[in-house]
């Protein structure tokens, strides 16, 4: 016979029944997800559509009476990969709605979802033509000359781009986790050295950059996450806030788009391979890219473990700007977490809102 040789507590006992309740809340939280799935509600935030090019659409968020700041703000998310109401995920955890509450006249630039009729898009257009259109729809309806042009992820490489050829209307800058120089960004740097990948063949081939290859690359950047992110899952589902939170992020992170061809073929080529753009190398549209020529405030935020666009990647644009106002800073978390989240609300959102409203124009 088994024979106890410890006291056993009040406190142990307690302990003992919370954790069963807490199992039996997981196990049947388990089977509805799996028997009975629901569809988690994203994009909350009001919003109006100022303007449509093609795919591409510009919004406008929250009431008019709100806004305390005159100098409008613009996100340039990235282009392919993913949907960005990663940036509206829901209430409580949006980027987007934070932004509204501190008052901000807050845009935003959804690419759209690309399909075979868009393969002929390039980064040239999109920097040339596609930006400079949706920073006079925004200007124009603001009312003002200038804006803060705020880039994430690829959106903060074609935000500076901009920035360099059209220095005028920018009022700040700011590159949250976006990949300037390229020989620091990982295993994305070595995949795609131009001695093991033909991204022509591959173009020419599928005419495209089909979703299901971004969703393995992704994946292989880092095989164990699924595991890690399930495992989370399981130890907070008696928690129908995290539960909500994990439904939507997780709908995201498996909600992959595709790159239009010929967008893909030059990134790859003239970022990736031949690191054009901290080389001063690069023009678009016929015209070259100095990003000397940036001389707004600038702030730039990294996360430590960035395994997508690492920290001295993002770091570099403070170097190779002539602006005499900028400020790094760099935070815990991975390249998701500076965007979405609890760490993000906590610790990011009031940093960048903040530096933003300190240099904004009162309305």
């Amino acid at each position: 016979m088994l024979e106890w040789n410890f006291p056993v507590s009040g406190e142990f006992t307690k302990q003992v029944q919370d954790e069963t309740v807490k199992n039996v809340q997981r196990f049947a939280k388990g089977m509805e997800l799996v028997y009975r799935p629901r569809e988690p509600r994203v994009g909350q935030t009001p919003r109006e559509l100022v303007y449509k090019r093609n795919k591409s659409i510009l919004y406008r968020y929250g009431p008019t009476s709100e806004r305390r700041h005159a100098t409008p703000v613009l996100m340039v998310p990235n282009l392919g990969i993913s949907r960005p109401y990663i940036f509206d995920l829901y209430p409580g955890s949006s980027f987007v709605e934070h932004m509204v509450q501190q008052g901000f006249d807050f845009y935003l630039l959804d690419w759209g979802v690309f399909g075979d009729e868009d393969n002929g898009l390039t980064v040239d257009e999109c920097v040339t033509r596609i930006l400079p259109v949706m920073v006079r729809k925004a200007l124009k309806r603001s009312g003002t000359h200038s804006l803060t042009l705020l880039g994430y992820c690829m959106g903060a490489p074609l935000s500076a781009c901009y920035a360099a050829q059209n220095p005028e209307p920018v009022k700040n800058l700011i590159n949250m986790a976006g990949p300037i120089d390229y020989k620091y960004t990982g295993l994305f740097t070595t995949w795609l050295d131009k001695r093991y990948f033909d991204v022509d063949k591959l173009v020419d081939t599928f005419g495209s950059m089909p979703a299901d290859m971004v969703r393995l690359g992704f994946k292989m950047l880092k095989p164990t996450m699924d595991l890690t992110t399930f495992t989370n899952l399981w130890w907070n589902l008696w928690d129908d806030r995290y539960v909500d939170g994990f439904l939507a992020l997780n709908k995201w992170a498996n909600e992959y788009v595709p790159f239009p061809g010929e967008f893909f073929r030059q990134w790859v080529k003239e970022f990736y391979q031949e690191n054009k753009l901290i080389r001063n190398e690069l023009s678009l549209g016929g015209r070259p890219v100095h990003l000397s020529n940036i001389h707004a405030p600038l702030l730039v935020v990294g996360a430590k473990q960035d395994y997508i666009c690492p920290p001295e990647c993002a770091r570099a644009l403070m170097d190779a700007v002539s602006s005499t106002e900028k400020e790094y800073f760099e935070l815990p978390g991975g390249h998701i977490s500076l965007i979405a989240g609890r760490g993000a609300a906590r610790h990011v959102w009031p940093k960048v809102s903040a530096w933003i409203a300190r240099r904004s124009q009162a309305a």
